[in-house]
């Protein structure tokens, strides 16, 4: 497994510093989350930027996952809005097409994972209609993206419409895309009371293309320091050795992004005290 760190965490830095900090520290990987202080997708030079950061990281030798969770990038009144659940077709577009921008910037930077959810709906249905929204645009996303070098990493968010892994894999084998595979934030499965963590990495192995890391307490979807909550990592460290994970393991720690050389430091301290 590679050590990694979310830039979602270094907020308050400027990009390029963030990169060698967490370089310096050991981390192996970065999940790069694209927003105003790191990558604009819609910038107009967003590609030469892309291709910048991209050489940036390879030099520091930084495995690069995209991440695509910037709260108010696409509104700056609503967070996280909008959706592929969205009720305006125009609005589940506008969350598409950004997706599939990160993957053409993803690609420009050198990485080859791009990490996404299904958000939450902005109007009342059954759930019925919110599946076949979300299906009609996984399939869609996948389908354009299969003839890249790119893959999508979903990820089951407590809040969201897809929130546990029950759902996940429900969504799944709608999609059916040799693309479509996933982003394991083993908090959410804390949080959702789906522990242990082993037999999910046993089932999706082979489809586990990104995972998010910090501790949490069950029913409570709050992104804590090693210790702080209720996880037993030495059993997360010996589940992702079992199955020979290779991947980033990816500290998402975006609230502590006010003193994020000390959170950065001490998460990989902790990781290397545990044999990572």
């Amino acid at each position: 497994m590679l050590p990694g760190y979310n830039t979602n965490g270094f907020a308050h830095h400027k990009i390029e510093d963030a990169l060698q900090i967490i370089a310096e520290f050991g981390y192996r990987s970065i999940a790069f989350t694209l927003d105003y202080n790191t990558l604009e997708p819609f910038a107009a030079n967003a590609i030469t930027r892309a291709r910048e950061l991209g050489k940036m990281a390879q030099d520091l030798q930084l495995n690069l996952v995209i991440e695509t969770g910037a709260r108010f990038l696409l509104d700056p009144r609503r967070k996280h809005q909008p959706t592929l659940l969205s009720k305006q077709t125009s609005d589940r577009k506008k969350r598409a097409d950004f997706l599939l921008r990160c993957a053409e910037l993803g690609l420009a930077m050198g990485s080859n994972t791009l990490s996404f959810w299904s958000g939450k709906p902005d109007f009342e249905a059954a759930d019925d209609s919110y599946w076949e929204l979300l299906i009609e645009q996984c399939v869609l996303i996948s389908r354009q993206v299969e003839n890249s070098g790119m893959k999508i990493a979903f990820e089951p968010e407590p809040g969201m419409f897809i929130d546990t892994m029950g759902k996940f894999e429900q969504l799944h084998k709608a999609i059916s895309h040799s693309k479509f595979g996933l982003t394991l934030d083993i908090g959410h499965l804390e949080c959702m009371n789906e522990m242990p963590l082993l037999p999910h990495l046993e089932k999706w192995g082979s489809l586990l293309w990104n995972i998010h890391l910090e501790d949490m307490k069950l029913g409570v979807h709050d992104h804590l320091l090693p210790g702080e909550g209720s996880i037993d990592f030495a059993k997360v460290f010996e589940g992702l050795t079992k199955i020979k994970y290779e991947g980033g393991v990816h500290w998402e720690l975006s609230r502590h992004s006010h003193d994020a050389v000390e959170t950065a430091r001490k998460c990989r301290q902790f990781m290397q005290k545990q044999g990572c």
